[in-house]
């Protein structure tokens, strides 16, 4: 998934970016370093579409995957999530809440719903894709300037890779896959709500990690306990539980923020959004021997549509320097 752009606060130098850039591997230059890390992270973003739709097929309920995807992060960084404890307490209720619901439990399980009634493609293409323009709207909702130029042709092709996805079964009334659009809008608006609530707070990433995973795990885990949700955990299969830790928990809840800032940081928020909207195809690509997926001819249109409108839309505009300047 595209991350939001953001410029690193101070305390970054010290964090999960300075540890990776520390271990960076030797022989590359900067500029590699920062391009291995964000191959990774696009991978990891592939990984998790794929989860949503393979979810379905799988001996692990929603609340498992969400135990396994929120709880992991917490086990890894519970030393330096305490040294963080007086940070995250300082932080805004509203900016907090932003980020909890935008990429907490309801984005969680309005993500893998929406993948268990569509394809993989489709969560690679809606989710992230539609982020810039929901955050767009966001913006201008709070009094920002309404995108321009550049940026407003990129948020006009995610607009038609969109519809080309989902116009086949609007046509036949496919109410299954309608629905799951539609949930995985709401997933994607979501999305944009917690894009927002991290430019709004003085965190790390390894302090936004927790921000997230804290409540997030705790709101999972009293809906498993009071039945709300029901949880299969006990009865799982090994190698779904080894799956889904290792790909939502490891990979999507630890690896992503981590791997993602520290590439900004390398190679700019330009170039790493760019090169991260890659990841509806990688999606699409790694569905058809993983998942038996074959491209149809919607998701054939749709999807490069979305990925160059993603490109487009986070293109920042060049502005122009006076000679006294």
């Amino acid at each position: 998934m595209v991350a939001p752009q953001s410029v690193a606060s101070e305390s970054e130098r010290t964090s999960g970016a300075g540890v990776l850039a520390a271990a960076g591997p030797r022989g590359l230059s900067p500029q590699g370093v920062g391009m291995v890390a964000l191959a990774l992270t696009v991978m990891i973003w592939a990984a998790f579409a794929l989860s949503a739709r393979a979810l379905s097929a799988s001996t692990l309920l929603p609340a498992d995957a969400a135990l396994l995807r929120f709880g992991v992060p917490l086990v890894v960084l519970a030393p330096a999530l305490w040294r963080r404890r007086r940070r995250l307490a300082a932080v805004r209720p509203g900016p907090a809440l932003k980020i909890i619901c935008g990429a907490g439990v309801p984005f969680f399980l309005a993500a893998m719903y929406g993948g268990s009634l569509t394809s993989a493609a489709f969560v690679g293409a809606i989710v992230p894709g539609m982020v810039p323009l929901f955050v767009s709207a966001l913006m201008v909702a709070g009094g920002k300037r309404a995108p321009r130029g550049t940026q407003a042709a990129g948020l006009a092709l995610i607009v038609a890779g969109v519809v080309a996805l989902v116009w086949r079964y609007t046509a036949a009334l496919d109410a299954d896959v309608l629905l799951g659009t539609g949930t995985l809008l709401v997933a994607s608006g979501l999305w944009a709500l917690y894009t927002v609530g991290l430019r709004e707070v003085d965190l790390d990433p390894v302090g936004s990690i927790g921000l997230l995973c804290l409540p997030s795990f705790a709101v999972i885990g009293l809906l498993a306990l009071t039945g709300v949700l029901p949880t299969g955990l006990a009865r799982a299969a090994g190698g779904d539980i080894l799956l889904f830790l290792v790909v939502q928990g490891l990979g999507v809840g630890l690896c992503a923020g981590l791997l993602y800032a520290f590439a900004i940081r390398r190679l700019g928020p330009e170039r790493s959004s760019v090169v991260g909207s890659l990841s509806p195809v990688a999606v699409v690509l790694l569905a058809m021997p993983l998942l038996d997926e074959s491209p149809t001819l919607p998701v054939v249109v749709g999807v490069p549509l979305i990925t160059l409108g993603v490109a487009l839309a986070n293109r920042r505009p060049r502005t122009k320097v006076s000679p006294d300047a």
